[in-house]
């Protein structure tokens, strides 16, 4: 029987996450545990991602773990992946995608239905993504933005113990921890119009290149029309050189339309772009030209 050491972070998204890839793995006959690994990004929280340094907060020392052989699958949010893999390491798999769209919370008080998204003049809205803030501003540049960290049932109770009016989190991650959103006004962002991170809903499944015994089990799991979306989306943030701290959204729809949300600075608010092609290959080239123009305008 093979066996399968998989690495995640502590959070209840992340253990979700990674149990829901056991049970699958364990469906094709395959022996598995879990190891729980902190991360950067778990460890300091009371700095915004726009001020932590470097990349992959969430990853690094879980992808070293892999690099060291003390695990041999690493499952992660896809979005918290750098472009860029580690020497020796690879994504073998990628999941289903859940809605790839984030969430609006309001607090029962903050609503106003005659604004846009049902939320009160001058509301003060937590988030600590360049790419959320950016957007809310985008729509909504009356609003105050405050950082928010934690994990998701952790924000959702800063709300609840009213720090903020609204919270902006991701769909996918609430609906993954089935949370009673009762007490909250609840409005779903459009993600053609408020974009998503890229490959956002997306799990990836990384391993170590040389382990083809894994790979070849992993491929029974893999969703290739998703992987195939997401490459585009992954690939304009490779070649913006974008991490958690780029004000980005990239999203590609089962229709293969691509809609990108991007400023060079997420104060400014952000610009809007659609792109429909019957080729996806060189899209995401053309969309990074349009997006440096577009920032040296600014800079103009």
């Amino acid at each position: 029987m093979q066996h399968i050491r998989i690495g995640s972070r502590g959070s209840d998204l992340a253990l979700w996450q990674a149990n829901h890839v056991k049970r699958q793995l364990e469906n094709l006959g395959c022996s598995v545990d879990i190891t729980i690994i902190t991360t950067q990004g778990d460890a300091i929280q009371h700095l915004s991602f726009d001020k932590l340094e470097g990349k992959g907060f969430f990853t690094k020392e879980i992808e070293q773990a892999l690099l060291d052989n003390t695990i041999d699958l690493a499952v992660h949010s896809h979005k918290d992946l750098e472009t860029n893999q580690p020497e020796g390491l690879k994504i073998a798999c990628v999941s289903e995608r859940e809605d790839p769209a984030d969430l609006l919370l309001i607090a029962k008080g903050s609503v106003d239905t005659s604004k846009v998204w049902n939320l009160k003049e001058n509301a003060i809205v937590g988030t600590s993504s360049a790419r959320r803030k950016s957007q809310v501003l985008r729509f909504r540049d009356d609003v105050q933005i405050r950082d928010l960290r934690g994990n998701v049932p952790t924000r959702i109770q800063k709300l609840r113990d009213n720090q903020y009016d609204a919270i902006l989190l991701a769909k996918a991650g609430v609906d993954r921890l089935e949370i009673d959103l009762s007490e909250f006004e609840v409005f779903v962002m459009d993600p053609t119009e408020f974009v998503p991170a890229p490959a956002q809903g997306v799990l990836a499944l990384q391993i170590r290149e040389s382990d083809t015994v894994l790979f070849e089990t992993l491929q029974k799991m893999n969703h290739p029309e998703v992987q195939k979306r997401i490459a585009v989306e992954r690939k304009v943030l490779n070649l913006m050189q974008g991490g958690c701290q780029l004000p980005l959204g990239v999203y590609c729809d089962e229709n293969e339309i691509v809609y990108v949300s991007y400023s060079s600075n997420w104060e400014n608010g952000s610009n809007w772009y659609e792109y429909s092609t019957d080729n996806l290959d060189d899209l995401a080239e053309i969309i990074v030209e349009d997006l440096n123009a577009a920032a040296q305008e600014e800079l103009d």
